[in-house]
């Protein structure tokens, strides 16, 4: 983004500090500066001259002898007797009368400023002396119109620096486009000489006809004009004017010279009015010839219609080329031709020529988002894009229109044909956000500084924010250019910036040294990758997301699962229900890898359909999800049920929980226990509560299949956030005893009980009785052994169990265990009627 330090000048009341610490203050509080440009430099030596006599040259067909009037103030240089100095000339249109810019001996040809420098002299064309040149606007570096010399046409003296007439002792500054991504305001003078002003501390007023409210010039003659727009969301303001009458010529010198110095060729005094309304406001303008127009118009008047292009179109634009619109493309038409693409370019068959009589000027807003999307698929990059990719606000339309069309008027003598033409849904959209209600203390919190609620106000306001303090309370509103200020956050920006963040105060934060509170969730994580680690199990990391096919090996339904529209791959579409297809589906390539026996475990989330917040956002379930599996070929006693059991149990007892193991009477419905054998699985609790953590048990029939899974393959659900509720209420009963210093007496007891008999329950009765009947001073465990069934004697089956007791003062002897034993066996014929053998 170009900014012309004189064209500052023109919107601000006050003086500017001196270039360089103006752009100091640019870079530190407005945006990122990349090249700064003294443009005066050029024209150093160069001044204005009058052409006092003008003859041809005797030895050429287009050369002219011409004495020019300096007012005497080049020195060094041959002059005749009146004082006058000789230049030959080639321009055709060099007469006497007219005032110049003459480059004397010395000077520099300002157009090879940068390149390779050209040096003038004096010296002779064909016998005659030429003292320097009379200079064209190329060779000015101001244009590319070299037909003939430049005919200054203000009323200047000889031997004025040509710097001061066309104000040309100026300083570009070239500021990063980056810096202004969320600012559009800032695309244009205007809107950089308001922040220049607001950075330097003080108020800036936009100039009057800069209004949302602005009102365009009465209609003095009639060409019908009729606007549709087919595309409200993409369009959200269409405003346009016809003009008749108009003279199509070159632009005065100034403006020339106003765009030359921002990198803008001149085109016509039409074309380049709308490019210095840009430049002023950010706001693109286009200019159609109402008469081509109207000749693609079916019916009377002309018509502009804003439409996506249809299939086949295509249109050529003021560029040369010719393209097929992408289909989501903003065009716009008249009839059944294309004119132009909205925001991008205008096409050629509509363009302002020399024979331009009558012209539309349109002044829109158009999506940002579409309009990056068409400039980089067809390769347009324009000044227009550059502004329209930022999002302009809608409001300015109409006042930026009223603003060129004034000009216009005085211009190219134009008369307005017709009402303002504004089809707009402005109306209907937030286009500037609400008031934002903000502390002078939720600002200087987070800056560091001590200002006032009035000093705050001043600075917003400096800005053209409209500000209302109540005691320590703002609210401001903020300009209708601006789409940026929306939080509290934007307002401590805006402060900040305004006031100089360079102006922080130099010091390291104060920070607390007491250590950051741990997240209970990971260190509850921690602990439990560290108790099945040590138990021998292993963790493995699967993908979330898995394939339908997964699930319904598992006997869950896809139905249940939120499905992924884009997904990576056809193998995760679902986000898996338990992590338990997962876990399976790593078993038979493990075993192939020749691991015969092993535990694999996951940490992670689950989701189903069934289980959504009020916003109908899916909710996390924490889940711990652990399977066992034995390899066939191992010739090893025991069922995998208790294998799994055991890493449930080493978990529990290293949290402080005593779980309870309650058989499931029929298969539930969750899809969490669709994977599981009802009549091989137990639900899990924690004993004496009702505090359900999961599900612990082999695996159906059919599941094994589906995996290629031995036999011998169980596994446990249980919920993270169901263990930590229990690990907390537990967190008081310790999960270790001390040793006795004497040996523990061993010894084994078998029981015969009827064939329905449930082990839980049973063995559970056994435990309380052992605890209770132990001596005091002792402690004692009961370990399961086997579980046995004679073919002979299907009624009855046989438990067996080891129990060990150790005192801490003496060595027990096996009369007093066997009496505890007798104690257990007489308490178990009585409860279940459970016979020992």
């Amino acid at each position: 983004m170009k900014i012309s330090v004189n064209w500052i000048k023109q919107f601000v009341d006050f003086d500017l500090p001196p270039t360089d610490e103006l752009v100091q203050r640019i870079g530190a509080q407005l945006g990122g500066v990349e090249e700064v440009e003294d443009i005066g430099a050029k024209y150093q030596g160069i001044v204005v001259a009058k052409v006092v006599s003008c003859r041809k040259h005797e030895n050429s067909d287009h050369l002219s002898i011409c004495l020019v009037d300096d007012g005497g103030v080049v020195k060094d240089v041959a002059r005749n007797e009146q004082g006058l100095v000789q230049v030959v000339c080639g321009a055709p249109n060099v007469r006497e009368g007219l005032t110049v810019a003459w480059l004397p001996p010395g000077a520099t040809v300002p157009e090879t400023v940068g390149k390779d420098p050209f040096v003038l002299s004096a010296r002779e064309f064909r016998g005659e002396l030429s003292n320097g040149m009379l200079a064209s606007m190329k060779e000015l570096a101001l244009g590319d119109n070299h037909d003939g010399i430049l005919e200054i046409d203000k009323a200047v003296a000889p031997g004025t620096p040509f710097v001061e007439v066309y104000k040309l002792d100026d300083t570009v500054v070239t500021i990063e486009n980056k810096m202004f991504t969320h600012r559009p305001d800032c695309f244009g003078v205007l809107g950089v000489a308001r922040e220049i002003a607001g950075i330097l501390g003080q108020p800036f007023h936009s100039p009057e006809w800069y209004q949302p409210q602005a009102v365009l010039p009465a209609k003095q003659t009639n060409l019908p004009l009729r606007v549709s727009n087919e595309l409200p969301e993409l369009v959200p303001r269409f405003s346009a004017v016809t003009l008749s009458d108009v003279t199509v010529g070159p632009s005065p010198i100034w403006l020339q010279v106003a765009l030359a110095k921002l990198g803008q060729k001149s085109i016509s005094n039409l074309v380049d009015l709308t490019n210095f309304y840009m430049l002023v406001t950010g706001q693109p303008l286009h200019a159609y010839d109402y008469d081509k127009v109207q000749a693609l118009t079916a019916g009377e008047g002309a018509e502009i219609t804003v439409r996506h292009p249809r299939p086949g179109e295509k249109i050529a634009l003021l560029n040369g080329k010719t393209i097929e619109p992408r289909p989501e493309a903003i065009m716009i038409a008249s009839g059944d031709a294309l004119i132009g693409v909205g925001g991008v370019m205008g096409g050629s068959d509509t363009e302002v020529s020399a024979e331009t009589k009558n012209i539309i000027v349109e002044a829109a807003s158009f999506d940002m988002y579409s309009i990056r999307r068409t400039s980089m698929a067809h390769g347009l990059f324009t000044d227009a894009v550059t502004r329209f990719n930022k999002g302009q606000s809608p409001l300015q339309t109409v006042a930026v229109l009223a603003k060129v069309v004034e000009d216009v008027q005085q211009m190219a003598s134009a008369k307005v044909a017709s009402d303002l033409i504004d089809v707009s849904e402005v109306s209907d959209r937030l286009w500037v956000h609400p008031p934002v209600p903000v502390t002078t203390e939720f600002i200087n919190t987070r800056l560091g500084f001590q200002l006032t609620a009035d000093e705050m106000k001043n600075l917003l306001e400096n800005v053209e924010c409209q500000v209302q303090v109540a005691g320590q309370n703002l609210t401001v509103t903020a300009p209708f250019w601006r789409t940026d200020i929306e939080t509290r956050e934007d307002i401590v920006e805006e402060v900040g910036r305004l006031y100089g963040f360079d102006k922080l105060p130099v010091e390291l934060p104060q920070r607390s040294i007491v250590p950051a509170a741990k997240d209970a969730l990971l260190e509850h994580k921690k602990r439990v990758r560290e108790v099945l680690s040590q138990a021998g199990a292993n963790e493995v990391l699967t993908y979330s997301f898995v394939h339908g096919d997964l699930l319904q090996k598992v006997g869950q339904n896809p139905e249940q699962a939120f499905q992924i529209s884009n997904a990576l791959s056809p193998d995760l579409q679902y986000y898996r229900l338990s992590l338990t297809p997962s876990l399976l589906d790593k078993v038979q390539a493990n075993l192939k890898a020749g691991y015969h026996e092993f535990a694999l475990f996951e940490l992670g989330k689950s989701h189903n359909k069934e289980q959504t917040d009020d916003e109908g956002l899916p909710v996390e379930f924490e889940m711990l999800e652990l399977v066992y599996a034995r390899s066939d070929k191992l010739q090893k006693p025991g069922a995998a049920f208790y294998e799994a059991r055991r890493f449930l149990r080493r978990l529990a007892n290293q949290f402080g929980i005593e779980l309870e193991y309650r058989p499931i009477a029929q298969e539930e419905d969750y899809q969490v226990a669709k994977p599981y054998d009802h009549t091989r699985s137990a639900q899990v609790f924690v004993k004496g509560t009702n505090l359900a953590l999961g599900m612990v048990g082999e695996y159906k029939a059919n599941v094994l299949r589906a995996f290629k899974l031995p036999k011998h393959t169980a596994g446990f659900g249980i919920g993270l956030a169901q263990l930590m509720q229990a690990a907390k209420e537990h967190e008081t009963i310790p999960w270790y005893s001390p040793l006795s210093r004497f040996p523990s007496v061993t010894q084994d007891i078998t029981f015969k009980l009827a064939a329905d008999q449930l082990w839980q329950p049973f063995y559970s009765f056994l435990r309380e009785q052992v605890d209770t009947a132990k001596p005091a001073q002792s402690t004692a465990r009961i370990s399961p052994m086997d579980i046995y069934q004679s073919n002979e004697d299907t009624a009855h089956k046989q438990f067996s169990f080891r129990i060990s007791i150790a005192h801490f003062e003496k060595t027990m002897t096996d009369t007093e265990v066997n009496k505890l034993l007798e104690v257990v066996a007489t308490a178990a014929k009585t409860a279940f009627g459970a016979e020992r053998i």
